[in-house]
């Protein structure tokens, strides 16, 4: 195995780079274009690991890169500090939360030097700090002055070891993702962000992210947003004063409807359940009680529920419709009740089939549901509808709408499948909820001054038991007087969600100290929206909606002039060994130190940006950490040798040869950077080293020619091997630093006449037209083709059906 840096070699850059605040964003530079690169915050739950080694690979390459071609950089660091796991851990090593907590932080800082990560310190943020977290208050209480910060009972996931909220996507198969214990539903008071009242802005804002945002992340949120545009439809029970509302996408099958379901979690349920039918409904929900909202909605599951004893009155047919309750309609979505409409509707129809209810269609189908199993779910022509018969569909809903809002029987309506932010977490470690209860003013903000409600550090139980909160067990801390009338009360003892903490950390990074808000307006109008963000996709929900809705929120508060947070997003892959995740448990658990102390950082991440595009997963069980190493070893023997390089040709052919190779090099490999496909960049890196080598053995070029290229890899290799590169430029006695060396260009007019035009084309039609070499692969117009703008726009998110290439000339994409 080649030689890689030594620790202590590593650790004269690190101390160098500190003292002279090489990565230091210059807060006073009109001059340079300003640039932020964020790559999502850590949680410090342990050292780095081999996923984070990914991400800030990625984000740091960026960053590099962007200084050396002359923007202003701030490249900053933070942690996810407060949350559960620490809690957790702090219990089972009986330590407090804060002590594990900073720890961590601190070892992960020191590797993050180790690694050779520039990050500019000075923005260095924890969220647990009470100078940051009191500024999640002010925006909690600017949310609740308007409105969009409301508390409301509501069915939670509750975890009995854990004792808190889990959010669904923290339960798998109706177990804690964490302890698995079994979780229970429970209805509790609960805090929420109404961040319904966005729906549609963030929705409609998604145009200014289209082409700069991963198509399939849009694609996510507009799914979750879920848009329907449909109507509300009104059931009258019968014998009883009691409307059943329900929202319906297809009105247009409304004489197809043969049963009302209701939620199981529904309080109409108990309201209009006939009283001999109690006791059969309360032991269904005792039955069904555990499972969680996406289990609930599973197309496989079986199919359960009970009649409640009472009839609802089709508003058009007058047919009495029969009740059921199920768990595969939810509370708090739509209004916690459906039509059913079997032959129109998959799970509805397993239902019907099940209970035996009829199934009539109303859309003409291509075949019979009842007979195959399958619903029609299709647009076609209406049939077995009174009046509407043989309408298309579309005409048919606008008809039955108009005939619905004649009769006072429902209205045309949009609806979402977004459900308010729930963000009451009953733990200890997160942010107080700044809400005093008084008995007669009821919630009562904490006034401004007098935050931060900081944690109690004694006094409390991370476990009381009984159900009960940690902060309920601090009861010194809990009675406090009311504000506004004095009277004794108590504070509100749930802290929030730590997505709270994520959905606005990039804006405190600018000046993580201010004190007259949660952010400087000054220093935030210079350097956002985030230029790049670089995280996973399993954030492309919660995490990048929450952090959209909170700077919309910002902007309405006149707070900050922009919408959108993140104006370019990269999202990497994960890590895997042998094909699946890295686990203990699994015992293919790859340690993130060892492969350092084996290879050296520079080999790590050259390794892990060389084995893909980012957005791939990587195997590191079909990688070469050692094949990195001996790269880099080249380098170092071309460095040495090019520095004693002695040579009196001038302006030979050969030279101009070496040059023009040099140069195309150099354009292909910035063009890649251009592209994020780092992958390329080190491809092309790896050419100039071999040429450069034939060069050195050859002996027939100038060393002036040898040393341009030998000083342009080294630069661009400065983006991937810190140290290596800094190394290599001290050999090459060039002045400090090669973090100040530009970004070299390549000479157009050594390259005329090696590039080409080619036609990139979607379907036939030509949407752009990219220069590139004369000598381009098959693969590389692909890939390049496939990155273009105008392509990801042409194909709208739809899948790739076919690439045809045609090098250097044509590429032809067909979207399915």
């Amino acid at each position: 195995m080649e030689k890689h840096s030594t620790p202590a070699g590593r650790e004269r850059w690190v101390r160098a780079w500190a003292e002279d605040g090489v990565f230091e964003a210059d807060h006073q530079d009109t001059e340079r274009p300003r640039r932020m690169v964020v790559s999502m915050f850590p949680y410090p739950s342990g050292d780095l690991h081999m996923g984070h080694a990914e991400a800030y690979s990625i984000s740091d390459t960026v960053a590099r890169y962007r200084r050396m071609c002359g923007d202003n950089v701030l490249n900053p660091i933070g942690w996810d500090s407060f949350g559960l796991p620490a809690e957790n851990a702090a219990l089972k090593r009986n330590l407090d939360p804060r002590e594990w907590t900073y720890a961590n932080i601190d070892v992960q800082a020191e590797s993050f030097r180790d690694f050779g990560i520039s990050f500019d310190w000075r923005a260095r943020l924890h969220t647990s700090d009470p100078e940051y977290y009191r500024w999640n208050q002010w925006i909690f209480l600017r949310m609740f002055e308007r409105g969009l910060a409301y508390r409301k009972a509501a069915p939670v996931n509750w975890c009995s070891k854990d004792e808190t909220v889990l959010a669904n996507e923290q339960v798998i198969q109706g177990r804690c993702e964490r302890c698995g214990t079994v979780v229970e539903r429970r209805n509790l008071t609960q805090w929420f962000f109404r961040i319904t009242a966005y729906a549609q802005r963030l929705l409609d804002d998604m145009e200014q992210l289209s082409g700069s945002w991963p198509e399939q992340v849009l694609l996510m949120q507009r799914n979750w947003i879920g848009r329907s545009e449909g109507a509300y439809i009104d059931f009258s029970v019968n014998e009883s004063d009691e409307t059943i509302r329900v929202f319906s996408t297809r009105p247009d099958t409304l004489y197809g409807a043969s049963f009302i379901v209701i939620a199981s979690d529904s309080d109409l349920a108990d309201r209009i359940c006939q009283q001999d039918r109690k006791a059969e409904l309360d032991s269904y929900r005792e039955q069904i009680g555990s499972a969680t909202d996406i289990e609930r909605l599973a197309a496989d599951r079986p199919m359960t529920g009970v009649f409640i004893g009472r009839y609802a009155v089709n508003p058009l047919t007058g047919e009495s419709l029969p009740i059921y309750v199920s768990d595969y309609v939810l509370a708090e979505y739509g209004t916690g009740a459906i039509m059913a409409v079997p032959a129109h509707d998959q799970r509805d129809l397993r239902f019907a089939q099940e209970k035996h209810l009829p199934i009539r269609v109303v859309i003409d189908s291509p075949h019979d549901p009842e007979s195959t199993g399958t619903a029609y779910e299709g647009d076609g022509t209406v049939v077995n509808s009174g009046e509407f018969t043989d309408l298309p569909s579309d005409e048919a809903q606008s008809q039955i709408i108009a005939e619905l809002e004649r009769r006072g029987a429902g209205e045309g309506t949009v609806t979402y499948r977004l459900r308010d932010w729930l963000l009451s977490r009953q733990r200890y470690w997160g942010t107080p909820i700044p809400i005093i209860h008084c008995p007669s003013c009821g919630e009562v903000p904490v006034p401004d001054d007098d935050l931060p409600v900081e944690l109690p550090q004694s006094g409390y139980q991370l476990r009381p038991g009984g159900g009960k909160a940690p902060l309920e067990s601090a009861t010194e801390w809990v009675n406090v007087d009311c504000p506004r009338c004095g009277q004794a009360a108590k504070r509100d003892t749930d802290t929030m969600d730590t997505f709270v903490d994520s959905s606005w950390y990039p804006l405190r990074y600018v000046n993580p100290h201010y004190t007259d808000g949660p952010f400087d307006p000054a220093a935030v109008e210079k350097w956002l929206p985030v230029d790049i963000y670089v995280g996973g996709i399993e954030h492309a929900i919660l995490h990048l909606l929450y952090a959209r809705f909170f700077t919309k929120v910002f902007h309405d508060l006149g707070l900050v002039s922009f919408v959108e947070p993140f104006t370019s997003l990269i999202n990497q892959g994960q890590v895997i060994m042998n094909g699946k995740a890295m686990s203990k448990s699994l015992g293919n658990l790859v340690n993130l130190q060892e492969q350092i102390a084996a290879y050296g950082p520079d080999a790590v991440r050259i390794t892990m940006l060389f084995a893909g595009p980012p957005e791939d997963d990587i195997d590191w069980a079909d990688v070469s950490a050692s094949g990195s190493v001996k790269w880099l070893g080249r380098v170092q023997r071309v460095v040495a040798d090019a520095t004693a390089f002695s040579s009196s040709r001038h302006a030979a052919e050969e030279d101009t040869d070496l040059r023009r190779d040099i140069h195309r090099l150099i354009s292909e490999a910035t063009e890649a950077m251009e592209r994020y496909r780092f992958n390329v960049a080190i491809a092309r890196l790896m050419s100039l080293t071999s040429r450069l080598r034939k060069a050195l053995d050859s002996g027939a070029h100038a060393r002036e020619v040898v040393l341009e290229g030998t000083n342009a890899l080294v630069t661009m290799l400065s983006c991937f091997a810190p140290f290596a590169a800094a190394d290599a430029w001290d050999t090459l006695g060039n002045p400090p630093y090669v973090e100040h060396a530009p970004w070299p260009r390549a000479d157009d007019d050594l390259l005329a006449g090696e590039l080409v035009t080619a036609v990139i084309q979607v379907s036939g039609k030509v949407r752009d037209r990219i220069q590139v070499p004369a000598n381009i692969n098959e693969e590389e117009l692909r890939e390049r083709a496939l990155a273009s703008e105008r392509v990801i726009k042409a194909g709208q998110g739809a899948e790739i059906k076919k690439v045809i290439v045609r090098a250097p000339k044509l590429v032809n994409i067909v979207f399915s």
